[in-house]
């Protein structure tokens, strides 16, 4: 199984409201905090250091197969 890992930030500005980056994709763990130190100081992600994660996903495989829930008004 080939297994890729996915830099993302996300800024959670406290009001339900979430804005995601997908930073990039890359071949080792490692990789992908090289380029999170990288860009850590940048606009935007300097005033949130803790929206950092690495996520591990393997290739050719379904990850979300449930559908979704509606939420209720």
């Amino acid at each position: 199984m080939t297994k890729v890992f996915m830099l993302y930030h996300t800024r959670d500005e406290g009001n339900d409201d979430e804005d995601i980056k997908l930073i990039g994709i890359y071949s080792s763990y490692e990789l992908a905090g090289i380029t999170q130190q990288r860009v850590h100081d940048k606009p935007g992600f300097v005033d949130y250091p803790e929206g950092f994660s690495i996520v591990e996903q393997t290739v050719d495989r379904d990850d979300w197969v449930e559908g979704f829930i509606q939420k209720a008004d």
